[in-house]
């Protein structure tokens, strides 16, 4: 829900309402991007739920391991163009059908079925007990079928509020991933791997590159079965990221910001960039300017998922610096 403030929405009766989520954002971008994808989540039985639903189908999501129980969906309020990483940002997720998953719910088995690759992010083991072993039960099972898994580390602080530090937490889930995206700080919070500089305000860009190659060096140290590693970084008027592919150290194209609208996203539309580029096999400059591009035309839509094509992601490519 994205409320226009200065008590607008109150006046007016009226308010945006967005379906996203972390890992639906990347699904929906990739879908986009003629990937075939499932989006497995929980839902009650109700017409919003319905409706919601028939909108992923309606984007060629196979929505078939979406888990039906519980009374209500999850919701958080953040007023447009605010940042999910401060203030803004209020979550209404407790007692959610999402939050309310216990192991044992769903089959994993069966809603992997046909798959090729798993990806989850930090929110969701961010809202309590049960839903950490959930991702377990998924990630052992993804495992055991060889799929290729990934994780974006984006940390929300208003999340981890049950009383167990991440960082006890994510080590053993990204114990089992082959794709690791996040940044300098995301990897410190969630993962404890020390970065080498407090923020990005006054760095060059070569002193942030190196930064990010020392975080991810000691990254692959820590998960040896990890093969890939991309970190992104959103400064003020310009935005790049570093990818580390098999050892090797590859940094994007610098793309200038300008006149941000939203910038709710953007790391799900990198992250579906990275999975897009990586699935296909492409070389690892080609995959890292264009998870970057599309983080970059995120930052110039309302919502959470992105609508840009392919097309659109390259157009923004041929403005890099």
């Amino acid at each position: 829900m994205s409320p226009v403030l200065d008590k607008e929405w109150i006046h007016k009766t009226n308010m945006n309402a967005y379906v996203g989520g972390a890992e639906l954002n990347v699904a929906n971008a990739l879908a986009k991007w003629d990937i075939p994808v499932k989006y497995c989540s929980a839902l009650p039985e109700n017409y919003l739920a319905e409706e919601i639903t028939a909108s992923l189908a309606e984007n060629n999501i196979d929505t078939s391991a979406i888990h039906i129980s519980g009374n209500r969906i999850g919701v958080y309020y953040l007023p447009q163009g605010a940042d999910l990483k401060h203030a803004g940002v209020i979550y209404d997720r407790a007692y959610s059908s999402f939050a309310e998953l216990r192991p044992g719910m769903i089959n994993w088995d069966e809603a992997l079925e046909g798959c090729g690759w798993f990806h989850f992010s930090a929110i969701s083991p961010g809202l309590n007990e049960n839903v950490v072993t959930v991702c377990k039960e998924a990630l052992q099972a993804a495992s055991s079928k060889g799929l290729t898994i990934s994780v974006d580390l984006n940390y929300r602080s208003k999340l981890w509020k049950y009383g167990n530090d991440p960082v006890a937490i994510m080590p053993e889930l990204v114990s089992y991933c082959d794709v690791i995206m996040g940044n300098l700080w995301s990897a410190e919070s969630l993962l404890g791997i020390r970065s080498a500089i407090i923020d990005s305000i006054g760095k060059t860009k070569e002193t942030l590159v190196e930064a990010a190659v020392a975080s991810m060096v000691a990254l692959q140290r820590q998960y040896p079965g990890a093969k890939n590693f991309a970190f992104t970084f959103r400064l003020e008027k310009e935005y790049f990221g570093v990818l580390r592919k098999d050892g090797e150290n590859t940094v994007s194209s610098v793309y200038p910001i300008e006149s941000v609208i939203d910038k709710v996203g953007t790391g799900d539309c990198f992250m579906a960039g990275l999975i897009s580029g990586l699935y296909q096999q492409h070389q690892a400059k080609a995959i890292i300017d264009f998870a970057a591009a599309a983080a970059v035309g995120k930052l110039y839509e309302i919502g959470d998922s992105t609508k840009q094509k392919i097309e659109d992601v390259k157009k923004i490519m041929l403005y890099a610096k």
